[in-house]
């Protein structure tokens, strides 16, 4: 049967995070202009996020902005505007803005200023001033918050990872995954005092090394968790790359004392993205470019701006978790946030329920950029490699709008799931296309997993339906039973839900057959094959 996720007690505070509620859903993020002050001596800031959003539902009086417990919103504005058209173009004008009265309720803030006498089709502002001491991260990127830290020379060093803890841990925002904006993002991070470079998404408006004021823009959309800052003492170099689309500028920060070793390490940097190219499609932000900064936690898939700390090892910190000898072929960071550039910052989830589409496609890239560089055999290996850390715990697909973005399985699991399908498919050149086409028909979209599996079934011709519930929505993993009788094989699946069938490769030395196994019993002859058989690795069952 299928599992819902039902071991956790959900508050009203998890579904005001995680669902699109009434102070949410008459508005649509358009543009972020956030500017925050850091002190990180008293490990605090300040700031303010102006909004600019479109009003697409009929409004209620107040509206919801998230902002996290070690902060205190200090005051809101809401501000009118006019059009004014000026020959080919039109200039907006501030006509009114008015302090809204604010009321503070666990995680969220709700302004109140009377909305509901706007209408669907307006463009607004709200302009959010704010204070406070962020939460520290404890294990960054899993545990996450602010960083605040010396580098080995004990110059402070300094970011932030927020996924699952949320954007607003440290800036307001409507912090929900389903709303990015449209028209991207202006970030100024800032320290109050002394000089330090600060790297953040997007590209410079100001040279990063004489300023003191650093102001990024960001033309794209962004999920609000992967905005971020980088401030330590960095030295930057910068290369491109002729892509798909044409130049690509590449830019790289690191701690001074690691410039040496970057260099070296980094080279992978244009083979991995021409591999990437190749398998899922163009790079998906040409107008932000692609950075790697070395950062002062393992690393995060920040857009533009991937973080990068896996201390110049190759493999995960020196590991390799598939356990074949490929993972540490390569630096396992640099590939995998690389690769959540096409899965998770492109192609975003509505819901972290449906996170599975970030880790498990992205975890897959691992085996893809191994396929470039070390052979299709190899490839295969690291990914079934992977599949040993599969708990199966919980499902995979977590329960919708509670921010419950479901079993740490997503990632290899996920990736199962992926490559799973690719071998039902039986055409490499069949399977790039899927993943190209994924790319390009929702292209900087917003997604649930359901018409990404409906994209695949469509696409594939295969029927995926019961597949997909059985991998993402239980924890049942199909066990194959079979024994050979009077020259005939019988087989079936047990441990399924019902209507699953795969159809599954078997071997003996004489002989092979793909066998479309379902949960009762069927036979067939086997004259030639021999009293034993073997069954194809690349999936996911038990024997």
């Amino acid at each position: 049967m299928l599992l819902a996720n039902t071991t956790f007690a959900y508050t009203r505070q998890d579904t005001l995070r995680g669902s699109n509620g009434e102070g949410r859903r008459w508005w649509d993020v358009k543009h972020y202009n956030l500017t925050v002050y850091l002190d990180p001596e008293n490990k605090s800031l300040t700031g303010f996020n102006i909004i600019r959003f479109d009003v697409v539902d009929k409004p209620i009086d107040v509206m919801q902005i998230d902002l996290q417990d070690t902060l205190v919103v200090d005051s809101v504005y809401v501000y009118d505007f006019d059009t004014v058209k000026n020959s080919s173009y039109k200039t907006e004008v501030v006509v009114s803005y008015k302090k809204a009265t604010v009321v503070k309720d666990g995680k969220v803030w709700w302004v109140h200023y009377g909305f509901s006498k706007w209408t669907p089709g307006a463009s607004k502002e709200v302009k959010i001033y704010y204070h406070g001491k962020p939460r520290v991260a404890r294990t960054p990127p899993w545990d996450g918050g602010v960083i605040w830290g010396v580098d080995s020379m004990g110059s402070p060093w300094y970011s932030v990872a927020c996924q699952g803890l949320g954007a607003s841990s440290w800036w307001p925002c409507k912090d929900y995954q389903a709303d990015e904006p449209d028209e991207g993002m202006l970030i100024s991070v800032s320290p109050k005092a002394g000089k330090m470079t600060v790297i953040s998404n997007g590209t410079p408006q100001l040279d990063v090394f004489k300023s003191r004021i650093n102001v990024w823009e960001v033309k794209n959309p962004i999920n609000t968790y992967n905005a971020t800052f980088y401030g330590g003492a960095y030295v930057g170099w910068t290369d491109t790359l002729m892509g798909e689309k044409g130049k690509l500028d590449l830019s790289f920060y690191v701690l001074r004392q690691n410039e040496a070793k970057a260099k070296k390490q980094f080279e992978v940097t244009k083979q991995m993205l021409h591999c990437f190219e190749y398998w899922m499609g163009p790079y998906p932000f040409y107008e932000d470019g692609y950075k790697l900064v070395e950062s002062p936690f393992l690393g995060m898939e920040h857009q533009s701006a991937v973080a990068y700390g896996n201390q110049y090892k190759m493999g995960y910190l020196g590991q390799d978790r598939s356990g074949t000898g490929v993972g540490s072929l390569f630096d396992f960071i640099i590939v995998h946030e690389s690769g959540h550039e096409w899965f998770g910052n492109n192609i975003t989830a509505a819901d972290v329920a449906d996170n599975w589409l970030h880790e498990g496609f992205t975890t897959y890239t691992e085996a893809l950029f191994a396929e470039c560089a070390f052979g299709k055999e190899k490839a295969f290996a690291y990914t079934r490699g992977e599949w040993k850390n599969i708990r199966n715990d919980v499902p995979v697909i977590g329960a919708y709008g509670v921010q419950d973005d479901g079993s740490s399985d997503k990632y290899d699991k996920g990736a199962a799931v992926v490559h799973m399908i690719r071998v039902m498919m039986n055409d490499d050149e069949k399977f790039r296309q899927l993943l190209r086409g994924l790319n390009k028909d929702f292209y900087h979209k917003i997604v649930t997993s359901k018409q990404v599996e409906d994209y695949i079934i469509k696409f594939t011709g295969l029927d995926l339906k019961a597949f997909f519930d059985q991998y993402l929505r239980s924890t049942q993993i199909p066990k194959l039973e079979w024994y050979i009788k009077k020259k005939e094989l019988f087989y079936r699946f047990t441990n399924t839900i019902p209507g699953f069938s795969l159809s599954l490769p078997v071997y003996t030395n004489k002989k092979s057959e793909t066998l479309r196994v379902t949960s009762e019993w069927q036979s067939i002859s086997w004259r030639k094959g021999g009293y034993n058989i073997s069954v194809s690795p690349d999936f996911l069952i038990k024997e």
